[in-house]
């Protein structure tokens, strides 16, 4: 059984590290990793430049390129057979919510399942210090849930690790993502000619109260995992927009559909 690692902090990151000893004791891991740090490239793929691949080890390759280049990379050229599963991570820090949307581990696990292999990604909470051995077992064990029960049809798995010693972590809870609020979100500088220039950044003030939120299994020292589909169309308002089809096809100004209010802009 071949399994794929890859993620977005680069191949010598400790947690790539961690994940591949843990799942080696499931089957083959193939490790193939961007050569250096990738964070929040979310789902972008090189075009402009030419990719290489270097083979570090029995197994290893790492590429001058993006998560998501390194999973077609290897399904498509390095590895001889598809694996079983993609497994991406472990990423230094959680991907809870909005973060998915940025997020170059999250992203690699999304290729992955486009390619029709079962994929997880997993974030592990923390700051300087990460529980990267932690994070490894509940890799391991939703992997080997993974490849015993399959996942749905363009499904991954968002999987995210509170930080706490092993014994003090509280379960697993199934989550949705949540939302979240920044406070200052740009923050504008001068440099020494007095010429403007901008970081993103800013502080995370609230989150979304939503029930089963993946943000409050973590604050409840759970491991969240949020499946997340690769269809983000909102069929629950297609007819409603269906009522604008002769609008936008004739020109007219004419409404058609007093069901029109039904459709909010939602923040």
């Amino acid at each position: 059984m071949r399994i794929l690692v890859t993620n977005d902090d680069g191949i010598q990151s400790p947690g790539i590290q961690a994940l591949a000893k843990a799942l080696s004791a499931i089957g083959e891991v193939w490790m193939v990793a961007p050569d250096r740090e990738r964070t929040a490239v979310a789902h972008a793929v090189t075009l402009h430049k030419p990719l290489r691949v270097h083979r570090l080890a029995p197994r290893t390759f790492s590429v001058n390129g993006t998560p998501v280049d390194c999973v077609n990379l290897a399904l498509l050229k390095i590895m001889p057979k598809a694996p079983s599963i993609l497994v991406s991570g472990i990423n230094k820090g959680v991907n809870l919510g909005d973060d998915v949307m940025y997020s170059g581990t999250v992203s690699a696990a999304m290729e992955g399942t486009i390619l029709g292999v079962p994929s997880v990604a997993v974030s592990q909470e923390g700051a300087e210090d990460f529980r990267f051995a932690v994070g490894a077992i509940y890799a391991a064990r939703v992997a080997r849930l993974v490849l015993d029960q399959g996942l749905p049809e363009e499904t991954l798995l968002n999987v995210n690790i509170p930080d706490r010693p092993r014994r003090a972590i509280a379960g697993a809870r199934v989550t949705c993502l949540s939302r979240r609020r920044f406070h200052n979100p740009i923050i504008e500088k001068l440099d020494p000619h007095g010429r403007k220039y901008y970081w993103i950044a800013g502080k995370r003030i609230s989150w979304s109260r939503s029930k089963d939120a993946d943000h409050e299994a973590i604050e409840e020292g759970l491991v969240s995992i949020t499946p997340i589909r690769l269809d983000s169309t909102h069929h629950g308002v297609l007819d409603c927009f269906r009522a604008w089809e002769p609008i936008v096809t004739q020109g007219s100004r004419r409404l058609i559909s007093p069901r029109r209010s039904s459709v909010k802009h939602r923040s």
